[in-house]
């Protein structure tokens, strides 16, 4: 037990405090977007803010793999950590002034995106830089764990604090963990060097291009890839839709216990991922259990209007999420040489990412202009009403309803696919 402390040191203290820094980061997040709500009662001007964090990542993250790579991973991390830390900075400058306009945040999350853009494979091959291959497994399992807390930590205590205290306290707790993960960083862990056979004079876009070629001979990788590109369309319509058929029906209050619930499900199935035996076929792990969540949430969430089974659905459909993440995260760190890491993962950001913008306007597009006109002109009749209510909120849950269609359409065409590909961890 102390020698595997001892190996996973720098691993523990980068984890616990990027996790930190990340509550607080999502903290602010999800405040901002209660803020916003109240401000426009728009699901797609809502959806938009978490679009234009995500535009940046999706077209720049070819370029900030191979920036990764290029680059010390650890003064890439700080420097960004900084710069996203300046626009939280000037959020709560234009908030206390009485200034803060929608335009400025989303703008701001625009910059924040980018700097997470490059941050973000900057981590992971930091991470991998810390962990013994044997231990990719329990510590990917640990990675998930974190995300699960912050899902269930961060709209609690979001919820809590903006009702409470305002922006002004939920921005303090940002710069707090900020100033942590910083100082973690920057003074306790020290990264090993990275082998790099690319010559120095190597342009970023020929680094970023040897990505998706290692991509391309590697189906095995890339068809999971696409195959989650699919899953998060979905999902992304999802996040854009929730808060619409909730906040109308319920208020803040509940939204933010539906949506920590899904944080509670990812806390036990991060301690799944973490103790569970190797899978024959991790391929089929993925494919299983996304089709298993994406056929069961968002039925149970259009068709209720009960808080009670909107928390159990959160809770079956995240369950198995960082069950897919942890064997996903396995093979990507077993397969990809370090060397290439950032550009490989930046090319899996792009690939796997680029449909969270498209879904989260789709998903707010369907619901202002579509759904809820569609059910507010068909309140008279009476199967519709059953099964998804009236008023503000029914149109959403409809959506909810194609979306539940959709993922699981999706699941069943595309596994037909993934059942070509078989992976296990004496795979070559």
């Amino acid at each position: 037990m102390k020698n595997r402390i001892n190996k996973l040191r720098n691993f523990y203290i980068l984890w616990s405090t990027q996790s930190l820094s990340q509550l607080g980061s999502a903290i602010t997040g999800f405040a901002l977007t209660l803020w916003l709500y109240e401000e426009t009662g728009s699901a797609l001007n809502t959806a938009a803010l978490r679009i234009c964090t995500y535009a940046p990542y999706v077209l720049m993250s070819i370029f900030a793999g191979a920036i990764t790579d290029r680059f010390d991973k650890k003064k890439t991390i700080l420097i960004c950590d900084v710069m996203a830390a300046l626009t939280t900075v000037l959020v709560f400058a234009l908030y206390k002034a009485g200034s803060l306009s929608v335009w400025h945040l989303y703008v701001i999350n625009a910059f924040s995106g980018l700097m997470n853009t490059v941050q973000q494979p900057a981590s992971e091959v930091a991470y991998a830089l810390t962990v013994p291959k044997e231990y990719y497994q329990k510590t990917s399992g640990l990675q998930s764990l974190s995300r699960s807390v912050i899902s269930i930590g961060n709209p609690l205590i979001a919820s809590a604090m903006y009702g409470l205290a305002g922006l002004d306290a939920v921005i303090a707790i940002d710069m707090i963990t900020f100033a942590v993960a910083f100082t973690a960083l920057l003074c306790f862990i020290k990264l090993p060097a990275v082998l790099d056979e690319t010559k120095n004079d190597t342009n970023v876009i020929q680094l970023a291009k040897e990505g998706l070629v290692y991509l391309k001979k590697t189906p095995l990788i890339l068809y999971v890839i696409l195959f989650m590109s699919g899953v998060n369309l979905i999902a992304s319509a999802f996040d854009a839709v929730l808060p619409a058929l909730i906040i109308p029906r319920r208020g803040n209050s509940v939204f933010g216990i539906v949506t920590a619930c899904s944080g509670i499900a990812m806390v036990i199935g991060s301690i799944i991922a973490s103790v569970m035996p190797m899978p024959k076929d991790r391929v089929r792990v993925i494919y299983l259990t996304m089709l298993f969540s994406l056929g069961t949430e968002n039925f149970l969430i259009a068709l209720t209007e009960s808080p009670a089974i909107w928390c159990a659905a959160q809770v079956i459909g995240w369950i198995l999420v960082p069950v897919m993440s942890t064997n996903q995260n396995v093979i990507m760190r077993n397969t990809v040489p370090v060397s290439l890491q950032g550009r490989v993962y930046a090319c899996r950001n792009t690939l796997q990412f680029f449909t969270i913008p498209i879904g989260l306007a789709w998903g707010g597009f369907m619901v202002d202009n579509v759904c809820e006109p569609f059910m507010a002109s068909h309140q008279s009749n009476e199967v519709l009403a059953m099964l998804f209510g009236t008023g503000k909120g029914s149109g959403a849950a409809l959506m909810m309803f194609i979306l539940g269609a959709a993922g699981t359409t999706l699941c069943l065409v595309s596994g037909r696919k993934l059942k070509k590909y078989h992976y296990t961890d004496c795979t070559d």
